[in-house]
């Protein structure tokens, strides 16, 4: 299929589901581009697919009361998320433990509450691989309001949530509300990875959540830039997938991924910094730079090093 062929697929009026399968799919790839910066530099991947799980007794509760599966999962992953941030206060058990014992709780309880309800199988398989042919008009509106929400708490929270990710115990000492801004933080993360279940699915939701931002991380080391390369490797990633998966007849999900897990590889390559190849042909004999962040990365906190936690 070509590229024009695709465009007046996206104008055909009996087509549609596709226009807003492709505005939801970018506006979440963005949305994930950009919070997902935050959870690469904390390297909290792990939260991500926490999160995912968390959503699910909220969704099968929103399935069996024919409510809003956006809002019922953002419910239920809010609610997780601040479970998380509370426990994770004791030190005695640490943050990824928690993640672990909620991730597989949620995620049991929202089977139980599904399973009550009839014809749930091809809804469990909805939830858990997307789909662009059943989107409701509302939940359109839901996914640009929350996207809206969470760009602006970004803008307003950048600068603290950057000094929580580089040194929470600085930031600490500082004066700084971590402990708020990791609910602030944990809660943005839950409205990520709910907008994007409509098209991509629960298993890879993670993957639009980390991928583009660990790929903008390779290709620069200037925060800023980074936070401006995600979201765009994110967006172009869903238009290109959902192009590619509409032409061939391929999962959306999957091949949205694949697509942002090929910008990935190609950075991890060909990058101008860190890139692999370049590495090696810069350096005699091949041998690979220090890990250690240079002194100007450590005395200017907007330059993102190679180690996840400049100071």
């Amino acid at each position: 299929m070509s590229i024009t062929d695709f465009l007046t697929d996206l104008l055909n009026p009996d087509l549609a589901f596709l226009p807003k399968a492709l505005a939801i799919a970018v506006m979440s790839s963005i949305v994930c581009g950009v919070v997902g910066c935050y959870v690469v530099l904390r390297g909290m991947a792990f939260i991500g697919d926490a999160v995912a799980h968390a959503v699910f007794p909220g969704i099968a509760v929103a399935f069996v009361l024919q409510g809003s599966l956006v809002l019922g999962g953002a419910v239920a992953g809010v609610a997780t998320a601040l479970l998380i941030a509370i426990f994770s206060q004791n030190r005695r058990v640490k943050e990824d433990s928690l993640i672990g014992v909620f991730l597989v709780a949620t995620f049991a309880l929202g089977i139980v509450i599904i399973s009550q309800a009839p014809g749930y199988a091809g809804s469990l398989q909805q939830f858990l691989f997307g789909s662009i042919t059943g989107i409701p008009d509302r939940d359109l509106y839901l996914v640009a309001g929350a996207g809206l929400l969470i760009l602006g708490l970004v803008l307003a929270l950048h600068k603290e949530f950057v000094a929580v990710c580089l040194d929470r115990e600085m930031s600490r000492s500082m004066g700084l509300p971590v402990f708020w801004l990791d609910i602030a933080l944990y809660v943005l993360v839950t409205l990520a990875v709910v907008i994007s279940l409509q098209t991509i699915g629960n298993i890879l939701v993670l993957a639009l959540l980390i991928t583009p931002a660990a790929a903008a991380r390779l290709l620069t080391d200037r925060l800023g830039v980074m936070m401006l390369l995600a979201p765009v490797i994110g967006g172009a990633s869903a238009v290109v997938g959902l192009y590619l998966s509409w032409s061939y007849d391929t999962p959306v999900g999957g091949t949205i991924v694949l697509v942002a897990t090929a910008v990935f590889l190609t950075a991890w390559l060909l990058a101008p910094r860190h890139g692999l190849l370049v590495r090696r042909w810069r350096r005699p004999g091949g041998q690979e730079p220090t890990d250690d962040p240079q002194p100007e990365q450590r005395s200017n906190p907007a330059r993102v090093g190679p180690s996840p936690t400049v100071g």
